[in-house]
């Protein structure tokens, strides 16, 4: 997202020493990028970055699930392999991609949007705040890469939610088929829990995504814009992995816990099932802890840590080299 998809974040980081003249070019070059290829890049990484890391995306989701629906002591006996294993022998290999139809649905949007956002919010802020060059301030600096990534973050949530919620149903199912695919799901969810069904665990969601995006945002914008300050010569395929991956891993970390609650709660009455959590956020948060510990609130942080550090480096490789490609394209 920084290099000539960043408006200006690695033009800023560079600009501000003006050592060398490729870490000038790069921003002009994104300058006359449109919003239609801004938007285009964005969807495309989410998508392709979902795609690659499905597989552990839906371990991800079947372990925080466990202790819904499972006593204590079978909880103990969870593992990655075995669970991998389990769905081989039971539902086949294309079961790890199950639900990546309506995920690549969900993503191109959100991607988009997100990546968008945090551009249009970025630079919102920097006028607002006076932060014209950045690394001057270096505080200033990072309070618009936060606020700007979180503000993107419940922009793209809110927009796409539903789409969430379906994906999570969706990916949730093992043997027992009860939503046939994205349009079957919406109207069932319409049908048997009315229309705010679709929007079930939206506060944690919005709770978590906005430190989420603000945290793996600011710490890629911050890193790329260093790592292109001082190695401008180096792959940008290589710096976005890397940079994109450290953040990825602080991200989750931080907002993990309200991803498990979320998830939760967007399978509270699916399939017919009784409630579990009849609470709120807060209710369902005690009774995670009562009944599982305070790791409950963690189970699943093993595969989503191996998801999301191939997972975001991914996405911003991708946006990168797709900004890359585009800004070389003739605008029509």
């Amino acid at each position: 997202m920084q290099t000539e998809a960043r408006v200006g974040v690695v033009v800023e980081g560079g600009g501000l020493n003006a050592t060398t003249s490729s870490v000038v070019v790069e921003p002009q070059r994104q300058r006359q990028i449109g919003t239609a290829s801004q938007l285009l890049a964005g969807g495309l990484a989410g998508a392709v970055s979902k795609t690659c890391t499905a597989p552990l995306a839906r371990l991800t989701i079947l372990f925080q699930l466990q202790g819904m629906h499972s006593d204590t002591s079978r909880l103990e006996k969870a593992s990655i392999w075995r669970e991998a294993s389990r769905i081989v022998r039971e539902e086949g290999v294309r079961a790890f991609w199950k639900g990546n139809l309506v995920t690549i649905a969900h993503r191109l949007p959100y991607s988009s949007i997100s990546f968008y956002a945090f551009e249009r919010y970025k630079n919102l802020l920097q006028v607002m705040l006076g932060v014209e060059n950045q690394g001057e301030n270096i505080g200033a600096d990072l309070s618009v890469r936060l606020l700007g990534g979180g503000l993107a973050g419940v922009t793209a949530a809110s927009a796409t939610y539903p789409l969430d919620l379906v994906r999570t149903r969706l990916t949730a199912q093992t043997n027992m088929i009860y939503y046939r695919g994205i349009l079957h799901a919406l109207r069932t969810i319409c049908k048997e829990e009315g229309f705010l069904g679709l929007y079930k665990g939206l506060g944690p969601t919005l709770l978590g995504v906005g430190p989420n995006l603000a945290i793996s945002f600011s710490i890629y914008d911050t890193a790329r814009s260093y790592w292109q300050l001082h190695r401008p010569e180096d792959s940008i395929v290589l710096a976005s992995l890397a940079c994109g991956s450290l953040s990825g891993v602080a991200s989750s970390t931080v907002a993990y816990p309200l991803d498990l609650v979320r998830r939760r709660m967007q399978l509270e009455g699916a399939g017919g099932r009784a409630r579990v959590y009849r609470t709120g956020l807060l209710g369902t948060v005690r009774q995670i802890i009562g009944k599982e510990g305070w790791l409950g609130l963690y189970r699943g942080i093993l595969p989503e840590y191996y998801k999301v550090v191939p997972s975001v480096g991914i996405v911003f490789m991708t946006y990168e080299k797709l900004k890359q490609i585009l800004s070389t394209m003739p605008e029509s």
